[in-house]
């Protein structure tokens, strides 16, 4: 009995048995090698988003007087939902309006990193069958998962260590910056153990990773709510991780024991995931699946009818988040009047028209919001790239749909969702304006001037789809583009970028409705191709071989 136990259990050469963590420190260099382009991106990114807007932010705010007319703003709710606590109203300073612009985003984009390499290495990991193999080896039964967030929390350093070499390089203080740089990795280290004990609930890494994005949603709104409740943070605005950083109050009264509670929360959690390691099966999770209705069979038969099944959960997420961010962006409408004769260099930042300035405000808020039609359009379309990796793709095929429907199905149900999103923006700016204004109209005009975005949304996503049919190792650099979009939207006029560079960009050739006149040229020419990439993806996709699983 003893021998047999010996040859079946995998044992530590070194030590001769094999402890739950045996094999954490071999993992750990794999994980960051394996991840090492990401982790580049994500830091590079954010560095370059905190410098480049410390920088605009300087410009466009250059004097005692602009501040406090920024400062204004927060007295508006859907200032405060979309920023953060207010601390020093009455002598606004610079790092109190940097702290207020910067740090909820920052948080939030380092918290989504942290989920999505947690569950890419733990979930996923399982999903595929390769952590099985992994097990196979001398690995330790929470090595796997130990060394996945080991892995999260050197991402989450070194890019807290950006964010806070970016904003001392920048000339702010330097004491606020490593408090911000260090809410920002601590933040991120309670969302990935968050994503540890979601991938411990469901088999499949989706979900876990959604699972985990609804609970930062959750909390996006928790401290939005509890901090119009209170504009420096009520009761209800404690309930949520990210206010937890924000209280910190940067550059103003600095303290340094909210980041406390973040720590032991984040140690809470990983405990709790490695409680819960331990009542499931490997490749298992807590929550058994439920089987769908038998009737849901017949209504999967069609590729369109399987992608919008697949699509729809991510659909609704990311059009139920954006539509709230439409609604708070729009309501900001009636704020701006008083701060243009103080700020004279905002329409370097926001295109706006003085003598319509409500109408060009609302434009210039709606074609930001138009990023992420873009970016669920892409990750729509490379979804059908992971699909077919994982050996889907192979297997729909098999049961005789034809490569060219299939493709044909997804890209149909891609564009009608990203062009109800386009039209959910437009809708929800213009609720956010009428209720500002007390116009109603609104509500009908931006919506229909949103359709103008549409062409631009399509061409992103034809040419994702056009790298996937020809070259589907290289699908993924279409956020290239996305990234590209968002950089020369957000930063473009204050980073003074050529014109050839802004021409890059689909949205450069898209007017700002409804304060410029619509030109159909630029709108067909972008509709041509799209259906000219489109066209090319399916040539590729039909030549080329199914890469299964």
């Amino acid at each position: 009995m003893t021998a047999t136990s010996t040859r079946t259990r995998p044992t530590d050469h070194r030590t001769g048995t094999r402890e739950p963590w045996t094999g954490t420190g071999y993992l750990l260099p794999l994980n960051l090698r394996l991840d090492r382009v990401r982790i580049l991106v994500w830091t590079v990114a954010v560095g370059l988003l905190v410098a480049g807007s410390v920088v605009s932010l300087e410009e466009t705010y250059p004097t005692a007087e602009s501040l406090q007319a920024r400062a204004a703003l927060l007295s508006n709710p859907s200032a405060v939902m979309m920023t953060g606590p207010a601390f020093a109203l009455d002598n606004y300073t610079f790092g109190a309006m940097v702290a207020s612009e910067l740090s909820l985003y920052l948080l939030v984009a380092v918290a989504i990193m942290s989920v999505l390499l947690v569950v890419r290495h733990t979930r996923a990991e399982e999903e595929s069958g390769r952590l099985e193999v992994v097990r196979a080896l001398p690995v330790g039964r929470f090595a796997p998962a130990t060394a996945a967030l080991a892995t999260v929390a050197v991402a989450d350093l070194v890019v807290g260590a950006v964010i806070t070499l970016a904003l001392v390089g920048t000339g702010m203080e330097v004491a606020g910056s490593v408090a911000l740089g260090a809410a920002s990795a601590l933040t991120g280290l309670v969302f990935g153990a968050v994503a540890g004990v979601t991938a411990q609930l469901t088999e499949h890494a989706r979900a876990a990773s959604g699972a985990a994005l609804g609970v930062l949603a959750v909390a996006f709104l928790v401290r939005g709510v509890g901090d119009v409740i209170d504009n420096q943070g009520s009761w209800l605005s404690w309930l949520s991780p990210l206010a937890w950083a924000q209280q910190t109050r940067l550059y103003v009264d600095l303290r340094w024991w909210p980041l406390a509670v973040s720590a032991a929360t984040a140690l809470l959690l990983l405990t709790v995931a490695v409680v819960l390691a331990q009542r499931r099966d490997l490749g298992a999770g807590l929550r058994a699946p439920r089987p769908g209705p038998a009737a849901a069979s017949a209504a999967l038969l069609s590729p369109a009818a399987l992608t919008r099944r697949l699509l729809a959960s991510s659909f609704v997420g990311w059009t139920a988040g954006m539509f709230f961010f439409a609604i708070a962006f729009g309501a900001l409408a009636n704020s701006l009047e008083d701060m243009v004769d103080d700020i004279p260099d905002l329409g370097e930042w926001i295109a706006v028209d003085l003598s319509d300035l409500t109408t060009s405000f609302a434009a210039a808020m709606l074609s930001f919001l138009m990023i992420a039609p873009v970016a669920f359009a892409v990750s729509a379309v490379l979804r059908l790239r992971a699909e077919e990796e994982a050996g889907r793709v192979e297997a729909v095929t098999v049961t005789g749909s034809s490569r060219p429907a299939l493709l044909a199905g997804w890209l149909a149900v891609t564009a009608a969702t990203a062009a109800v999103m386009v039209l959910m923006m437009g809708l929800g700016v213009g609720l956010g304006v009428a209720v500002a204004t007390g116009d109603a109209g609104w509500v009908a005009r931006m919506t229909g001037a949103s359709l103008v975005y549409l062409p631009a949304v399509l061409l992103v996503a034809a040419l994702a789809a056009a790298l996937y049919g020809l070259a589907p190792r290289t699908a993924g650099l279409a956020w290239v583009v996305v990234v590209w979009m968002a950089l020369t939207l957000f930063l473009g006029s204050l980073l003074g970028l050529p014109d050839w560079a802004m021409d890059l960009s689909p949205l450069t050739h898209t007017p700002l409705a409804p304060s410029e006149d619509v030109e159909a040229t630029p709108l067909v020419a972008m509709g041509l191709g799209a259906a000219a990439l489109a066209a090319l993806g399916f040539v590729g996709f039909r030549r080329r071989d199914v890469v299964s699983g």
